[in-house]
């Protein structure tokens, strides 16, 4: 089932998400609405909070990005174990329609976490899916994309989404 997507600034967004104790039919099927919205919205990466569930479960699917390997993850309790280089790229957000911004991140991410089975698995990820993922983590964290922004680019941000949300009302 496609879900709304909740758009900043909703509080949602700004609270740290809880840890999944259990993978129950419950958390299957938000791992499967999950997918339909990310897919529906064209994104790549969707945060269970973006879709108004404080749980930490991630979704990814890199493969409809044509210069990035296609990867396809549920990540469940997701963490960084190390992180290494640094990279900037213009990313955008579903939680913040027609924004997009520069922000760095690590290049490379060695990550941990359970699987949708809750197997645990361990990953290195780089490049775009590194982003990708780091992305929605700070999502799992209650960060957003503009809060990794600094002064005048983070105020420049937040004036040109105002005015992107009023030109959709």
């Amino acid at each position: 089932m496609v879900r709304d997507i909740v758009i900043y600034p909703n509080e949602i967004l700004k609270k740290p998400t809880e840890k999944v104790d259990v993978i129950d039919k419950e958390v299957q099927n938000l791992i499967r609405d999950m997918f339909e919205t990310m897919y529906n919205a064209e994104g790549v990466g969707l945060a269970a909070n973006q879709i108004g569930v404080p749980l930490s479960v991630m979704v990814i699917d890199t493969s409809p990005k044509e210069d990035a390997p296609p990867l396809k993850l549920v990540l469940i309790n997701p963490e960084i174990e190390s992180g290494e280089g640094k990279i900037k790229y213009k990313e955008g957000c579903l939680s913040f329609p027609g924004l997009s911004v520069e922000v760095e991140r690590y290049e490379k991410v060695k990550v941990k976490a359970l699987n949708e089975h809750g197997e645990p698995v361990e990953l290195t990820l780089e490049g775009f899916p590194a982003i990708v993922f780091q992305h929605e983590l700070d999502h799992l964290k209650g960060i957003t994309f503009v809060d990794r922004l600094k002064g005048w680019r983070r105020r420049m941000a937040l004036e040109k989404y105002r005015k992107l949300l009023k030109e959709r009302a």
